[in-house]
């Protein structure tokens, strides 16, 4: 169920978030400018589920407000309080319904993949590995195991599907099918180059960030490659902890994200219909680890 937030109206909803733009705006296409607004929705196998996962959307935001302001030098796409006009600030437009999970955000025309890099080989990479030795057409070395680290990082980008349905891996060539070479051999440079310095980062921090994957447009005034929408969040990346992982237990690869909801369902139920709800305490579980991740990145 979309909000009623005074100045905005509803455009768009995805599966965690929804979009709002001025209300004197005609749509989403020729607006300059939106309100995007984290909910405690939380989805797997490409289902949103019930219930949400409290707190979520909070953590959410302000995960990838941290983010941005590390990733100094990286276009995105937030607005600054000097580039409001009659001395608002961003706080100001925020409706208070939605303070503290809501970015507000120029528009900029999307572009149609899901960047994805991975460090490490898990998820549906070690899948695809088990069948051909590569991913998304990047070949592998043999022998490798799930968790191991790649010898480089790796950039393996998919195709956005629809609500409801799954995303696709594609090889590098379909991406620059979709739009163009010149664009899609920057969308690759800036995901490893975003990749390798979070990865610092996170590491600096006792966390493993394990793989991600980003979102770019092409700012309407200018043309710049922006990073967009989520970075780095438990909903978008995989992390583990860093001494876990170098003990090589069986919880090393444990992840700081909704696993538990997806190990959960995997377990309970079997793909066909419609998912069962979350007993409450996958709900607690998930939602604590969501925190940890935060506390242990941002050190709040």
């Amino acid at each position: 169920m979309t909000e009623q937030l005074p100045g905005w109206t509803h455009a768009y909803s995805g599966k965690v978030r929804d979009l709002y733009i001025d209300e004197d705006a005609a749509d989403l296409a020729s607006a300059g400018r939106v309100l995007m607004v984290a909910s405690d929705r939380v989805s797997a196998f490409d289902f949103v589920l019930s219930p949400g996962i409290p707190g979520k959307g909070e953590l959410l935001t302000t995960l990838s407000l941290w983010w941005f302001d590390q990733l100094v030098g990286i276009p995105n796409h937030l607005i600054a309080d000097h580039e409001l006009r009659g001395g608002d600030t961003v706080a100001d437009l925020i409706p208070d319904a939605v303070a503290g999970r809501a970015m507000l955000a120029r528009t900029l025309d999307m572009f149609p993949i899901e960047c994805v890099v991975r460090g490490y080989l898990a998820g549906s990479g070690w899948l695809e590995y088990q069948r051909s030795q590569s991913v998304c057409g990047v070949p592998l070395p043999a022998g490798l195991r799930n968790g191991d680290r790649l010898p480089e990082p790796i950039y393996t980008p998919a195709s956005k599907a629809p609500m409801g349905e799954h995303d696709e891996n594609i090889p590098f060539e379909r991406t620059v099918e979709l739009v163009g070479a010149e664009v899609a051999e920057v969308l690759r440079v800036l995901s490893l180059d975003v990749f390798s310095r979070a990865s610092a980062i996170a590491e600096a921090r006792g966390v493993i960030l394990a793989d991600t994957k980003f979102e770019f447009g092409a700012n309407r005034d200018n043309g710049v490659i922006t990073l967009a929408d989520e970075v780095l969040t438990s909903d978008s990346s995989r992390y583990w902890d860093a001494e876990l992982y170098a003990a090589g237990g069986s919880e090393r690869l444990a992840s700081f994200d909704k696993q538990i909801v997806r190990d959960w369902l995997s377990a309970n139920w079997d793909k066909a219909g419609t998912p069962p709800e979350l007993p409450r305490d996958v709900v607690e579980q998930t939602a604590a680890r969501y925190r940890e991740l935060i506390e242990r990145l941002t050190g709040a």
